[in-house]
């Protein structure tokens, strides 16, 4: 089969590779769609640890059934799926309980680690176990499909702090996650949702997607805004969706006192705050990773309109394009948020 393998930093071949042999608990995919995300393109960098070569990445994806193992159930060749990026052992304790991003033996499609290689679906085919797969509405297009991953990360996210009638919301970071969030923080009926970002562009597509305000820290005092926002409380619930040092510290800064911080970005892996912002006014800190079970909620979402994902994708290309459509999100000189590449 052709696939796009990840050779060594800053280096994809559009090459032939081995064709997939099925697992008894695994279905064998076709694959029609794939979203490139931005893990994939730190990733490509070679400096994360996640993507160690050679590997085929790939984890928002969308096909075909080609072929079902022995203990499968459910579904049969031709059925259009779609399928989560975590791959969870569906039998330990958390799996159990539903949480499957926290499954104790848990990996992730078209990431490879010391402990795990799991290759992905930027690539004619992929094999992954049935109970991660999904089918898809008729008219639920593959490329929309590609998107339902994402979007069930800021699903996730959103899920992981109240969020009341009465509350403003701040997202900071409107990338492909953070819009996301933005339409789940109104999807639980937020107050205000106001976005953040250094990205004209972006914000732009904010305000299309439902927020109230779109500010850009370049322009404007981030934290002096949301509190003329909030008649100087605060925000009730911010979604830090950058993950560097500082904008979590803004995160901080700008959330009120008995506010909720929810982590979503993890760019960088350490954050010097001050403690006593977290003592004395009580904050509440949340980390957000993956999704868990959102996934399938998002399928409905999406088709019946709620989610949006048609302004998030900037471009359709072959695979075969994959290593300049890396440059490109990589050089970040144009204004794009979601490129699918179709084997």
């Amino acid at each position: 089969m052709k696939a796009l393998l990840y050779t060594k930093p800053y280096c994809l071949e559009y090459s032939d590779f081995t064709h997939p042999v099925i697992g008894d608990d695994e279905v064998l995919v076709s694959v029609k769609a794939c979203g490139i995300c931005g893990s994939d393109v730190q990733g490509f960098t070679g400096k994360t640890g996640r993507r160690i070569p050679p590997l085929i990445m790939g984890h928002e994806a969308a096909g075909v059934v080609e072929e079902t193992g022995e203990n499968v159930k459910g579904f049969e060749k031709g059925d259009r799926v779609c399928f989560d990026s975590t791959v969870y052992c569906n039998k330990c304790q958390p799996c159990r309980m539903g949480l499957y991003n926290r499954c104790e033996k848990r990996q992730v499609l078209g990431v490879s680690t010391p402990e795990f290689k799991r290759h992905g679906a930027f690539a004619e085919y992929v094999t992954v176990p049935w109970w991660i797969v999904s089918k898809i509405p008729d008219d639920m297009s593959f490329v929309q499909s590609a998107l339902l991953e994402p979007a069930s990360i800021g699903t996730h996210a959103a899920n992981r702090a109240p969020i009341s009638t009465d509350d403003t919301v701040v997202v900071i970071g409107a990338g492909t996650i953070g819009l996301f969030i933005l339409q789940a923080a109104r999807l639980r009926g937020a107050a205000k949702v106001i976005v953040a970002d250094i990205n004209e562009f972006r914000l732009e597509v904010a305000g299309k997607l439902g927020a109230d305000k779109a500010i850009n820290p370049l322009k404007s005092d981030l934290r002096e805004t949301i509190f003329k926002e909030t008649k100087n409380r605060g925000a009730d619930v911010t979604f830090e969706a950058v993950g560097y040092a500082q904008t979590f510290r803004d995160g901080v800064s700008l959330t009120k006192t008995g506010g909720h911080l929810v982590a979503v970005g993890n760019l960088e892996k350490t954050a010097e705050f001050n403690l006593q912002e977290l003592v004395a006014r009580e904050l509440t800190f949340t980390g957000s990773y993956a999704s868990s079970g959102e996934f399938r909620d998002c399928i409905n979402l999406v088709a019946s309109g709620k989610i949006n994902v048609e302004p998030l994708i900037s471009n359709v290309l072959p695979l075969k394009d994959g290593p300049s459509a890396f440059e490109r999100l990589l050089k970040a000189e144009e204004n794009l948020l979601k490129i699918v590449l179709e084997p």
